[in-house]
């Protein structure tokens, strides 16, 4: 029986922030002008894993601490906002191999464009089915994302 602690989540999140710092100052600076497809899918997988752990974090906050559940409700639910542009963009982007623009409603009609890229839209609905149990529609059309100043 080992007598070192297991690791906490806290222990990983800075280095996940920091492999993001790392990929954009490499990466972006002599990079392509124009964001690749893959990189839109990490970018939305980076995403959707952030909005799991908000809303893991805001369940359990909230029922002690209901402020901080809000707070955390409202980031979770702007997390998701920023996932779904991605993925919009991710179809908007052209393919690598014809330079062609895919029709967004293939997604949508659960016809997307195989794989690998049947994976961004798998996530995306995965999410999208959480979203729904968990988020109403105002919340996710308000203009207002619930902070106020003290």
């Amino acid at each position: 029986m080992s007598r070192t602690p297991s690791p906490t989540a806290q222990d990983f999140v800075p280095f996940a922030t920091a492999a993001l710092d790392f990929h954009r100052a490499l990466n972006l600076p002599g990079g392509p002008l124009v964001t690749t497809r893959a990189e839109l899918d990490a970018l939305h997988g980076h995403l959707v894993s952030a909005h799991g752990l908000l809303d893991a974090h805001a369940l359990r906050v909230g029922q002690l601490v209901p402020a901080e559940g809000e707070q955390l409700r409202a980031a979770r639910t702007r997390l998701w906002q920023a996932a779904e542009h991605v993925h919009a963009a991710y179809h908007a982007a052209p393919r690598p191999d014809s330079g062609e623009v895919p029709d967004p409603e293939r997604c949508r009609a659960g016809l997307p464009e195989g794989a690998p890229e049947l994976t961004v839209c798998q996530r995306h609905q995965r999410t999208a089915h959480l979203v729904r149990r968990r988020t109403t529609p105002a919340d996710l059309h308000a203009p207002f994302t619930g902070l106020i100043r003290r």
